[in-house]
């Protein structure tokens, strides 16, 4: 894994299925792999998989049947922000954290997203909505003190 810290972008589409939210993890794992460390590699893979079933699940699809997919790795003092953003044709309602009963079998992805990213929000636009989430790099273990 390097650890140098460099701006990437990617953007990609897949379809507006279940098999979508598959094909988005496997390419942020394999763009991404070598770039940011294993542990925040989980959670951008368990973040994005919730954004995509979600768009997949309650919202329309981009025209061409699609959900847009993007990721972006910006150099910051610590090392690498990274932010996912999952762009779908929109819902009536927005996405929002439910309360979901302790025997529910969904209800619970936006927690989440809320859990492991440090920041995530919604922004609409006249084509549909885009979901994001942002994560900040963690601090250098050497600038970690005990308290």
């Amino acid at each position: 894994m390097s650890t140098r810290a460099v701006e990437r972008a990617w953007c990609v589409v897949v379809p507006h299925h279940a098999t979508g939210a598959r094909l988005a993890r496997r390419r942020l794992a394999d763009e991404l792999a070598e770039v940011v460390p294993p542990a925040l590699l989980a959670d951008l893979v368990a973040v994005l998989a919730e954004l995509v079933g979600n768009a997949v699940r309650h919202a329309d699809p981009l025209p061409g049947g699609v959900v847009r997919v993007a990721w972006r790795l910006r150099p910051s003092a610590d090392g690498q922000l990274v932010q996912l953003r999952v762009t779908d044709g929109g819902a009536a309602a927005g996405p929002r954290i439910r309360v979901a009963a302790p025997d529910a079998t969904d209800g619970r992805g936006l927690h989440i997203v809320a859990g492991l990213a440090s920041r995530w929000g919604v922004e609409r636009d006249g084509l549909g909505q885009s979901v994001w989430a942002e994560f900040d790099p963690a601090p250098s273990p050497s600038l970690v003190t005990a308290g």
